[in-house]
């Protein structure tokens, strides 16, 4: 992987410089858009581990590693688009090409919490 490539969530910084701190190195992501940003790069990344970590307790239930990784590497992820962001919700669009490499767009308002000094995201309303 190219550490130096613009990162994948769309910040136009470098990949080393913008979401993989959050992902590999166990540094504090500041606001729920950062999260979300990471957790785009995340799936762009194939990375099962992160995204569990980052999700809220009352939600693992719902899901498991397995079944994102699963999703994560089915999909090939192209780009996001952050529609409006507040200081705990996120709207977004995430464009990708399903396992038939059909175009398609993931829009969702995200809603995440602020607890023990992290931000998770706990669910989202898709449209």
């Amino acid at each position: 992987m190219d550490h130096t490539k613009l990162c994948p969530c769309g910040s136009h910084v470098t990949l080393k410089e913008c979401c993989l701190p959050y992902i590999q190195e166990d540094v504090m992501v500041p606001t729920a858009e950062k999260l979300m940003r990471s957790r785009f790069t995340a799936f762009y990344l194939h990375d099962a581990v992160y995204l569990f970590k980052t999700t809220h307790v009352s939600q693992k239930k719902y899901t498991n590693k397995s079944d994102i990784l699963a999703w994560a590497q089915q999909n090939t992820w192209q780009k996001l688009e952050i529609l409006n962001s507040t200081e705990n919700t996120v709207e977004f669009k995430a464009y990708f090409l399903d396992e038939n490499k059909t175009p398609q767009i993931h829009h969702e308002k995200s809603t995440f919490i602020h607890f023990q000094n992290n931000w998770f995201y706990v669910d989202g309303k898709f449209y």
